[in-house]
Formats: structure tokens, C-alpha cells, sequence
């Protein structure tokens, strides 16, 4: 048998990362942020500690609008730019990598691995690099737990988060997404961190809902090892909210 293909240089420099101490990972949408307004604010949250840049979140983002957000991105900072995909026509050859993810609890089976069939020789062909990722929406999954189709996890359902995030780590996925969605009135609950936390031996990312230093503080305390924030930058561009979140997630790191 075929060894399975090793990380690329995106994924082992996040891992290293990852390895001394929590990061940060700033979500700008092409379709609400255009190319200038996305590199001021990927200049601007890098300048202050976050450690890549993904491009996502709008359902129909066209490939031109990608790759043109992309370009200017990769452009003008030097951590890695990565798609958050929402399909097919997400794919940008101007990305470093891609997260390359299955959304495990979607009842759409396109969405769990046949658009992923689908779409893998196209980002081969295209030179990006992919991350194998086990993506799970949480209650209240806002917009993502609708399009995505998703019987979101419940908040209190901490064995339901375990027993996904352990599945998809045996099936080969190594980073694991627990996702409360865009905008939601409040994070992923620390105690369902602290639980999935504790049976991974894979980094596990938390985003959705975190609006201020407080709730980063939580997760981080809880477990999480990659904080994504996006709606709070669109929203407000890079603010004190914002600023207090990074501040946390360096002071978890000792930086």
C-alpha cells in the first residue's frame, strides 16, 4: 500500500505553529471585501499577530473574484493565504493551499466527500495545496448549517462533537473545525472544546461567534489551538474587539 502523501509546506508550517502555542486565523470574504479592501485588512491583522489568511464564507463567489482577492492577498503579506470553500468555484491558483474539508455532518452527501471527488483533480492540476480537514457545524450553525444542509450538533451534546471529531481523525483528516457559524450570538461552548480537545491527537480550530478577548480567552483556555474570526473584521474592520482577540491568543502563546 501507498503511503498517504505527506503535509505540504503550508500545512507543516501551521503544525509547527501550532506546536508552541495557539494561533490565529483571519477569515476575509471576497464577495464582501474587494481586492483592496482585503490586503488592508490581511496587512492589518497580520501586523498584529494573526497567522494566515483565509479567503471564504459567500456561497457563489465567482473564480475570477477569488483569484483576484487571492492575488493582491498573497501579495502583500507573507503568511499563508488559504481558501475556505464553499465549491467548485472557490478554487483560486493564486492560494497558497486550500482547506480541503468535508462537512461531516451534512446530510448532503455532495458536501461530505462527492464535490470533493469532483473537485480533487482540479486542485491538483492547479498546484494547491491541499489540507485534509474534518469540518462540523455546532448549534445554532447560522447560514453555513443551512446551505451546508447540517443536523448541527448541539451545544450540550459533548459525546456527538467527540465521536464525530474522532471519526474524521481516523479517517486520515488531520485538522478538525468545529464551527458555530458566521456570525453567531455566541462561540462554540468551551466545555465542548475541552471535551473534543481531549480525544484529539490532531490540532482542532474553533470559529464562529467570537467577538471579543473574553470568549477567545475561553476557548483557549478550554483547548482550542486556531482561532478563526471573520465577521467581526467585515463588520468593523480591524477594532479594538478585534485587537483584543489577537492580544489573547498571543498572550496564550507567550509572544
Amino acid at each position: 500500500m501507498t503511503p498517504p502523501p505527506p503535509a505540504g509546506p503550508v500545512e507543516r508550517r501551521l503544525a509547527e505553529r501550532v506546536a508552541a502555542g495557539p494561533i490565529h486565523l483571519t477569515l476575509i470574504d471576497p464577495d464582501r471585501s474587494d481586492p483592496e479592501r482585503a490586503t488592508e485588512i490581511a496587512r492589518e491583522a497580520v501586523g498584529l499577530g494573526s497567522d494566515a489568511i483565509m479567503l471564504g464564507g459567500s456561497t457563489g463567489i465567482s473564480r475570477q473574484r477569488m483569484e483576484a482577492v487571492a492575488r493582491a492577498v498573497r501579495a502583500a503579506v507573507e503568511v499563508p493565504t488559504i481558501i475556505f470553500p464553499e465549491g467548485p468555484g472557490s478554487l483560486a491558483s493564486s492560494a497558497h493551499a486550500i482547506f480541503f474539508m468535508s462537512l461531516l455532518n451534512s446530510r448532503n452527501l455532495d458536501l461530505v466527500i462527492r464535490t470533493h471527488a469532483r473537485t480533487a483533480l482540479s486542485v491538483q492540476a492547479l498546484g494547491i495545496e491541499p489540507i485534509a480537514m474534518g469540518y462540523l457545524v455546532i448549534a445554532p450553525g447560522m447560514r453555513v448549517g443551512e446551505v451546508g444542509e447540517a443536523d448541527v450538533v448541539a451545544r450540550e451534546d459533548l459525546a456527538g462533537a467527540q465521536g464525530y471529531a474522532l471519526a474524521a481523525e481516523y479517517l486520515g483528516m488531520r485538522w478538525i473545525y468545529l464551527e458555530a457559524g458566521s456570525g453567531a450570538p455566541a462561540p462554540v461552548p468551551a466545555a465542548m472544546v475541552r471535551a473534543v480537545r481531549s480525544v484529539l491527537s490532531v490540532p482542532l480550530i474553533v470559529g464562529g461567534g467570537i467577538r471579543c478577548g473574553a470568549d477567545a480567552r475561553a476557548l483557549l483556555e478550554a483547548g482550542a489551538q486556531a482561532l478563526v474570526t471573520g465577521t467581526i473584521t467585515e463588520t468593523d474592520g480591524v477594532s479594538r474587539e478585534f485587537r483584543e482577540i489577537l492580544a489573547e491568543v498571543g498572550r496564550a502563546r507567550g509572544r
